[in-house]
């Protein structure tokens, strides 16, 4: 099993005054290139091991979009992110599994130094009422790892509290 969770941070921090070029630049680097070159080193060793399952994380908004300039580059790296492991999904049947988490609004650094009121913009437009936890991820990983999961390949799973349905 393998899990491409890198991500870059271009809201914290010094990060957060970088051009909107150099924003795309570090996103695209990492979200993207980073997630398909592991993805392939994951995939000639699952060949070599007779199997597995790889879990690509996306955002929860690529299908529907989000305003502003950081969304924008987000949902270009995540949608592509999420694009391109469909590809592989079908490329690499049936021996490997290749699937996607897109969180939405999880309880991380940039929600806790967010504005108390997006913060709680965010609770009202919620279905489930509350920003997602770290834990909320990473129990829809563990599903998608196991063999509970073992019919499903290029699907993506938003752990979102239902903010996109």
């Amino acid at each position: 099993m393998w899990i491409n969770n890198a991500g870059a941070d271009i809201l914290t921090g010094e990060a957060g005054d970088l051009s909107p070029v150099q924003k795309l630049d570090r996103v695209m680097a990492v979200d993207v290139r980073g997630t398909v070159l592991a993805s392939w080193a994951a995939v000639e060793l699952m060949r070599k091991q007779g199997g597995g399952s790889i879990i690509n994380m996306a955002w929860d908004h690529v299908g529907q979009g989000m305003a502003g300039e950081n969304p924008g580059i987000y949902s270009a790296a995540k949608g592509a992110v999420a694009s391109f492991s469909r590809s592989l999904a079908r490329d690499v049947a049936p021996v490997i599994r290749v699937n996607i988490l897109a969180p939405g609004f999880i309880a991380t650094a940039f929600g806790e130094g967010a504005d108390p009121r997006f913060r709680q913009k965010v609770i009202d437009m919620t279905p489930l009422a509350r920003w997602g936890k770290p834990e909320d991820v990473a129990g829809a990983a563990l599903f998608l790892a196991s063999d509970d999961s073992s019919f499903l390949t290029g699907q993506m799973i938003m752990v979102n509290g239902g903010v996109v349905m």
